[in-house]
């Protein structure tokens, strides 16, 4: 089984994302914390549709997440 990494990090709340639905700020913003993360949801147009954006953010349904994470077949 696979090692999982945990490092703690400290927020700091001076930016809010500012997405339409505010229960998904803090996804977005631990997503950021973590840097070059992928947020995994059925939920895709409440972040595409926020002010501010973070090239290394990739929003994906559980769909795409586990075809992105599939062993490929040779």
């Amino acid at each position: 089984m696979p090692s999982r990494r945990r490092q703690d990090i400290e927020m700091y709340y001076r930016w809010r994302p500012n997405l339409p639905d505010e229960g998904d700020n803090h996804v977005l913003e631990l997503a950021v914390a973590a840097a070059d993360a992928s947020i995994v949801t059925f939920n895709r147009r409440d972040f595409r549709s926020g002010e501010l954006r973070f090239p290394g953010i990739v929003v994906q349904t559980p769909g795409a997440w586990l075809k992105s994470r599939a062993p490929l077949k040779e």
